[in-house]
């Protein structure tokens, strides 16, 4: 569903993500640039990771690695997560920010930017 100039979503309303396309919130990606507790490194990535495993409202900080290959929206702007059921689906006719990728396995993810911030997008294998 695209949005349109007339569709605008009232104060007490959720996002059209949520309302209407069923997505799920998932977490919260802060860039960082101190280390913090119980990092996990993704050697892959060049970033170390935290917080997320024990955040009770999901959030998750990033701290990255000179010569990383993840964006650098990514490495210095916030962006929120989204679970979904098909990633394609979520991501046809977006603005893609590198390619879709598996971190782990069971997991496909996809970052896209809209409105001038990055958004990820998370499908999980259910038969896990």
């Amino acid at each position: 569903m695209q949005k349109n100039s007339s569709e605008k979503r009232k104060d007490n309303e959720p996002p059209f993500a949520v309302s209407k396309k069923g997505m799920r919130f998932h977490h919260l990606g802060i860039p960082t640039n101190e280390p913090k507790p119980n990092e996990k490194y993704l050697e892959q990535y060049k970033f170390y990771v935290s917080g997320f495993d024990t955040s009770e409202f999901g959030i998750e900080w990033m701290r990255f690695e000179e010569g990383s290959p993840v964006s650098e929206i990514i490495q210095k702007v916030p962006h929120i997560a989204f679970e979904v059921d098909d990633l394609n689906k979520a991501i046809e006719g977006k603005q893609l920010i590198g390619e879709v990728c598996s971190p782990s396995k069971g997991v496909k993810t996809a970052m896209i930017l809209e409105n001038g911030a990055p958004v990820e997008f998370l499908e999980f294998e259910k038969d896990l």
